[in-house]
């Protein structure tokens, strides 16, 4: 597993997880500082013994060149001729290899030493310096908001609006802040490629325009552009905790995430200033939740939680701020909750495409014209039309008065690349992209790895997932992109062309992130997948014993991590490098995604219709805490990073331990180590207001563990309490008294 992307979104929550993974990067960064440093000093030493063996080398050859036999009579004999000849020219060949190793010694220093010297000094020294000042920044910043939190209400309205426009500046100075750095860290990781490769510095330059598109993006609008999240509120909150007299109370730092439809709040104790180390932390079900006056409490942005197990025990906590309180209340449903819901819903736009009679008219009319008069043109589909006409064009198709009146096969009036820019228009405009959002993250991860078999078998068992419309409209238009690449000798349209056009038509993400801009080529590879197997995958079913995921969050049949395992299962397909910039102005490059709402649900487990959307794109440490109703806080802490698993597992679901350490049997911890004036955590864990339906699952591939948190077996073994993991491609459970991580395709589920 690579490192994950810094999302841009991720620096206004500047969650726990958002920072693991920035000491992740800044910890790669670390080693490949000391692996160049290595690396430079063994090619000078090495320069430096080659120095030393040319010299030795060229004394020999002076030596050889001199020496001359002293010959009896007046005249050399042919042997004396031959055996001077053969001196003379040994100390040439010696001086030839001689330049040759000073060739060789110049080209390492040129080509190799110098720029990893001069990367070392300036780009990763100035992530150095970078990293210091957020450093610093992070620490102004999270101390001034303590002070300010800190302030009486009692003081003067004026001292307190003065105070809280010094706070907001600086929390947006450190913001911007904080989006550079993120933009740094990731500049570097693909920046250090082409300074040993070059021909990676292309795709370098596309990537970094596309990250720097986003980043002024969400820069501009950062509430617009906030990630979706299976939360309804989540950030940081000051929790009182109540102490035995006469100490009083003191105000703790949390990251909390409620979800409202289980009324389940998450709080997690963590201090920026203190290392960025995970606390034990609690869970809470929420009864009521009520607003604090500054008459009853000296602190502002204060409101209570009444905790549904112990009524009449209130929670005091503080918000940053007197908006994100309302925020909070809102979520919360507190009583004087004052903003609209945080998950809006948009309407739809009138007139726009949909999956219907009228958007398949359009789909076959298109598609036969194109066929019919241009299937040999060269760069179909990458030739784009003009705007104004394409727009016009579309316009007319999807006017239900004139569509039958445009005659596209015969007319002159519209070019072929005129059709075919507006039947691409058509199929972006869509609400929801043809393979769906829900579906998005399975495609993807069967496209990251496997043999060439089990991609195409995944992506068949996809497929037929789909809506019927959308497979039915899919069906229609791979049909036709298949006849397209027939004809690659004429039009130049191959395979992996069309993918590059299609991919991120067809896929598009629902959220515009980093992890997406890095998608963009297994998009590719999948379109691919679909052409090279039309008639596989749209006229036969998939095989009935291929495993279906258990989950939508989590890969389909593949398991990345254990690749080798699986017969064939080694990815043989040549790597094929993209250009991103390659059509954009045509919008065949990344296309900016909509609204987002991704969520999972668990009970997929045991229902095969799930009621919410998936998460889609990588699961890194981002994506471990976005946790579904009734889920189990084990399956999150599994794939939380190594550095801060053991504190987390303590708390988050201590009677379903995840990696072998954890003991079954083990007691929850004693309420003494909770602060907070109810009972253990661990009791209200375990007693969530859904339950989960657990399963069976027969093994039907052997497996040898490679990692301590996974689980041994042979085939036929049988396995109990099995459910959905956080990490992807990856299903959790317990085997002969040992609990674990499974590979997701080696087990059927019973």
């Amino acid at each position: 597993m690579g490192l994950q992307p810094l999302e841009f979104s991720d620096c206004y929550l500047d969650s726990p997880w958002f920072r693991e993974r920035i000491r992740a990067h800044e910890a790669e960064l670390e080693r490949t500082n000391k692996f160049i440093k290595e690396l430079i000093k063994d090619g000078k030493n090495l320069i430096a013994a080659t120095k030393s063996l040319s010299a030795a080398q060229r004394k020999f050859a002076h030596s050889l060149r001199d020496f001359k036999f002293e010959f009896i009579g007046d005249a050399e004999t042919d042997d004396e001729r031959c055996i001077d000849a053969s001196l003379r020219e040994f100390s040439n060949f010696l001086k030839n290899l001689e330049e040759q190793r000073e060739i060789m010694a110049l080209s390492v220093t040129e080509t190799l030493i110098k720029p990893l010297e001069k990367f070392r000094k300036e780009q990763l020294g100035a992530v150095k310096e970078e990293k210091k000042k957020f450093d610093k920044e992070t620490e102004k910043n999270y101390s001034l908001i303590d002070k300010h939190l800190n302030l009486s209400a009692k003081k003067k309205d004026s001292h307190l609006q003065e105070a809280d426009i010094q706070v907001e500046q600086n929390r947006q100075h450190f913001y911007e802040l904080s989006l550079e750095y993120v933009c740094k860290l990731q500049e570097i990781q693909e920046r250090k490629k082409f300074e040993f490769v070059e021909p990676t510095r292309t795709r370098f330059e596309g990537t970094r325009s596309e990250v720097e598109e986003l980043m002024n993006k969400i820069r501009q609008n950062p509430k617009d552009q906030k990630r979706a999240s299976q939360f309804t509120a989540e950030g940081y909150l000051y929790v009182q905790e109540k102490r035995p007299a006469p100490f009083g109370s003191s105000w703790v730092k949390h990251y909390c995430m409620y979800r409202k439809t289980a009324k389940r709040l998450n709080m997690i104790p963590f201090e920026h200033r203190s290392g960025g180390k995970l606390g034990d932390g609690d869970v809470i079900f929420l009864k009521e939740c009520t607003k604090r006056h500054t008459d009853s409490i000296d602190r502002r942005f204060c409101f209570d939680i009444e905790v549904a197990d112990r009524p009449g025990v209130a929670l005091t906590m503080q918000a940053f701020s007197e908006e994100e309180r309302k925020q909070w209340l809102e979520a919360l449903g507190g009583k004087e909750a004052l903003f609209q819901s945080f998950n809006r819903v948009i309407p739809k736009q009138e007139g726009s495409a949909q999956l219907d009679k009228m958007g398949f008219t359009i789909l076959r009319k298109c598609i036969n014209a194109v066929e019919t008069r241009g299937i040999n043109d060269q760069g179909l589909y990458r030739v784009v039309g003009v705007s104004s006409k394409v727009q016009r064009l579309l316009s007319m198709l999807m006017d239900v008065k004139t569509c039958n009146e445009v005659d596209l096969e015969n007319s002159v009036d519209w070019e072929v690349k005129t059709i075919t820019s507006a039947l691409k228009q058509y199929l972006r405009s869509l609400p929801e992209p043809l393979m769906t959002y829900e579906l998005h993250g399975d495609f993807i991860v069967p496209a990251k790895s496997g043999s060439p078999e089990s991609r195409v078998n995944a992506i068949h068992f996809l497929v037929h997932k789909l809506p019927e419309k959308n497979k039915e409209m899919l069906d229609i238009l791979v049909k036709h992109l298949t006849n397209v690449s027939n004809h690659s000798k004429q039009n130049l349209m191959t395979v992996a062309n069309l993918g590059v056009v299609f991919g991120p038509t067809l896929m598009r993400p629902q959220e515009e992130t980093v992890a997406a801009i890095m998608d963009l080529k297994f998009q590719n590879i999948v379109v691919e997948i679909l052409i090279e197997n039309h008639e596989k995958i749209f006229r036969t079913l998939p095989d009935a014993t291929f495993p279906e995921p258990t989950s939508l969050s989590t890969s389909p049949p593949n398991a990345p991590p254990r690749q080798s395992k699986r017969p064939g299962q080694r990815n043989k397909r040549p790597v094929a490098v993209y250009n991103l910039c390659l059509d954009l102005e045509d919008g065949d490059g990344p296309n900016p995604p909509k609204e987002d709402t991704p969520t999972s649900s668990l009970d997929s487990l045991s229902s095969p219709s799930p009621t919410t959307a998936t998460v889609h794109g990588p699961l890194g440490p981002d994506r471990n805490h976005l946790l579904t109703d009734g889920e189990s806080f084990g399956e999150w802490a599994a794939t939380a990073p190594s550095q801060t698993r053991s504190t987390m597992v303590q708390w988050l679901n201590p009677q379903s331990p995840t990696t072998p350490s954890s003991n079954p049997a083990a007691p929850p911890p004693s309420p003494k180590s909770s602060p907070f004036p109810f009972s253990s955590p661990a009791t209200i864990v375990d007693k969530p207001p859904e339950s989960i339906a657990n399963r069976k699952a027969r093994a039907v591939y052997p497996c040898e563990a490679e990692h301590s948190s996974e689980l041994s077996f042979e085939i036929g073994a049988v396995f109990e309490d099995v459910q959905t993991s956080r990490e992807p491609g990856w299903l959790e459970g317990t085997l002969n008294g040992k609990r674990g991580l499974i590979p997701q395709n080696y087990v059927k589920l019973l």
